[in-house]
């Protein structure tokens, strides 16, 4: 079982940078893969990136690729999303995610979410 909590959210000028952070309480020594997930008003929830445990694999949505890189820290229980060239279409609320780390890659079925954390990029 790991309790997730993001923050790092706010509100950007197009072209800035954010970096958002992802703290996992784990109840247990399991190794979880982390993805990230974004949902704008009216928009269906979309992947946005994954990081496997040991954050050697990453994956990323077409749409961020270049501009966005996830990456951990698990001596502090800690996943990040640094944010880049962010755009208005960015613009969502962020979540991140956690499945076991033995199927990263093989699913976007996470089992534990955060409460999110708005991201907004204005023009």
């Amino acid at each position: 079982q790991v309790q997730l909590v993001e923050s790092g959210g706010g509100l950007v000028q197009a072209g800035g940078s954010l970096r958002l952070s992802c703290a996992a309480s784990r109840r247990t020594n399991r190794r979880y893969a982390t993805g990230w997930f974004r949902q704008a008003p009216g928009k269906e929830r979309e992947f946005v990136a994954a990081i496997s445990w040991s954050g050697g694999s990453t994956d990323y949505a077409d749409s961020v690729k270049g501009r966005f890189t996830t990456s951990r820290d698990n001596a502090k229980n800690t996943v990040y999303l640094q944010m880049n060239s962010l755009k208005p279409e960015d613009t969502a609320v962020y979540y991140c995610a956690a499945v076991d780390n033995t199927k990263y890659g093989l699913t976007y079925e996470y089992d534990y979410w955060g409460q999110g954390t708005q991201v907004t990029v204005s023009s």
